[in-house]
């Protein structure tokens, strides 16, 4: 199971994603897109050095060894902007890759440098009203030929809707708005958990 920091700053926040690994998180992307250096390690430097390693570091990947992080994430614009051999040097140094993609051609060009990709909004995003794709998931999974990069499905991801998307072949979910624009985050990130270990 993987989630999604919220944007932006949101009370209680540090609390809230050590409850989440407490209850059996694997994987939480820092994604604070408007952060600067000095944003990003403040807020790195809460989280307890337990749980770094279960980081994803979207932005200022430069802090990542500081802070025991070996796992980053690509935005496609920051992927299509830098070289294949510095994606290969990251390797090197044993890190693992993702990226995020919004179509099947893309996912399918994709190098074997990552491990997995997101792809979406998959249902109208709860985070960002108004926000949906219109690609036939069910009918683009089936043409899949890339199986050396899991597919994550993002965007409207509830309990109701884990197993739909599982269904049509993504590998696994990663929660945002389902968590972070709730009243019980915590809770519902177990109901999203129970329904994916159920599947």
């Amino acid at each position: 199971m993987i989630v999604i920091s919220n944007p932006t700053p949101i009370e209680n926040e540090i609390n809230l994603i050590h409850q989440l690994f407490k209850e059996g998180l694997q994987l939480f992307h820092v994604r604070k897109p408007d952060f600067s250096t000095a944003e990003i390690k403040a807020f790195l430097s809460e989280i307890k050095s337990d749980y770094r390693q279960n980081l994803v570091l979207h932005s200022h990947h430069q802090l990542a060894s500081a802070f025991g992080i070996h796992r980053i994430h690509f935005t496609e614009k920051k992927r299509n902007e830098t070289p294949e051999e510095s994606f290969k040097k990251w390797k090197g140094n044993r890190f693992t890759l993702t990226t995020s993609v919004h179509s099947m051609t893309d996912f399918e060009e994709l190098s074997n440098v990552y491990d997995y990709a997101f792809f979406g909004p998959v249902f109208e995003s709860i985070s960002k009203p108004n926000y949906i794709s219109n690609i036939d998931f069910e009918k683009e999974l089936k043409q899949r030929n890339n199986n050396k990069t899991a597919l994550i499905a993002v965007g409207g991801i509830t309990s109701e809707r884990i197993k739909t998307a599982l269904k049509y072949g993504f590998e696994d979910v990663a929660l945002l708005g389902t968590i972070w624009n709730s009243n019980n985050p915590i809770e519902n990130f177990k109901l999203c958990q129970q329904t994916a270990l159920s599947y």
